[in-house]
């Protein structure tokens, strides 16, 4: 297994495969996943001739299990190590849902020549929970009861957000994958429970308005309408729309996990932007 180890002595499990000469593409999955979400993309780039990189986030995965720093802040300053570790340059950051977060978080901080390009894919930016200055965001009340869920049952809870709202497989007529379901569910049990309780706030509660107006290389934002888990009105346009050099593809009728129901879709689009 290949690892770093950050400053605060947490474990970073990563995988890196391909020339250590070609371009870097690195890959950062959702909640409570792991790199294990981004085996389609990592053969699919790795036979296009890319070096791919997927590293499974702290308390999440193979990482440690950890009970401190479950927060962007910490999330971004991990990758920042793991990218410094291996000496990445002109990287091509690709993050979805919380792992979108992450990459916005992470790229609006990075030293210069380190990023390239950047992909939100059914990312939580700009914000996700409902305040004053976000009103047609998700009330809190829905991230508390996915604590209550976490805490009551974890396993129980992790598949019904996998058989349901996160691949669209609650939707009539929908082509049900168990072995997508049943692999969300092994990734997400193999992180640790107080990691991932953490990170709930982590991507409900951070507001990436000002990471996003920061970043400076072009971004390509990916969403789909039919998204149950990261609303499409309130998070791809307005993403889009926050950042200098954004483009924005929208996905009629597409899940949260678009990237994993729909490869034959999302693999060329990503393609033709990292060659554009």
């Amino acid at each position: 297994m290949a690892t770093i180890t950050t400053k605060d002595g947490t474990e970073i499990f990563y995988k890196d495969l391909g020339s250590k000469d070609a371009q870097p593409v690195v890959f950062h999955h959702g909640w409570p996943l792991s790199a294990d979400d981004w085996d389609n993309q990592m053969l699919f780039f790795l036979g296009e001739g890319y070096r791919v990189i997927a590293h499974d986030r702290r308390g999440h995965g193979r990482s440690t299990q950890t009970d401190t720093g479950n927060e962007m802040d910490t999330y971004a300053a991990d990758v920042a190590e793991l990218v410094a570790a291996l000496d990445l340059k002109d990287a091509i950051h690709v993050g979805h849902s919380t792992g979108g977060g992450e990459v916005a978080h992470y790229v609006a901080r990075a030293e210069p020549g380190r990023v390239a390009k950047a992909v939100l894919i059914g990312a939580v930016p700009p914000v996700m929970v409902k305040s004053d200055t976000n009103p047609d965001g998700v009330p809190i009340e829905l991230f508390d009861s996915f604590r209550a869920a976490l805490v009551a049952n974890r396993p129980e809870f992790y598949h019904e957000v996998a058989s349901g709202p996160f691949y669209g497989f609650n939707r009539e007529g929908a082509k049900v994958s168990q072995g997508l379901i049943d692999n969300w569910s092994r990734q997400g049990l193999a992180g640790g429970a107080k990691a991932q309780y953490d990170c709930i706030k982590a991507f409900s509660e951070t507001d990436f308005t000002e990471d996003l107006k920061a970043i400076e290389v072009p971004v390509l934002v990916m969403h789909g309408t039919d998204d149950q888990v990261v609303p499409f009105a309130n998070h791809g346009p307005k993403a889009a729309g926050l950042l200098k050099n954004a483009t924005f593809k929208a996905y009629e009728g597409l899940p949260h996990g678009m990237a994993q129901t729909h490869p034959e879709v999302i693999n060329p689009d990503l393609l033709a932007f990292f060659r554009g």
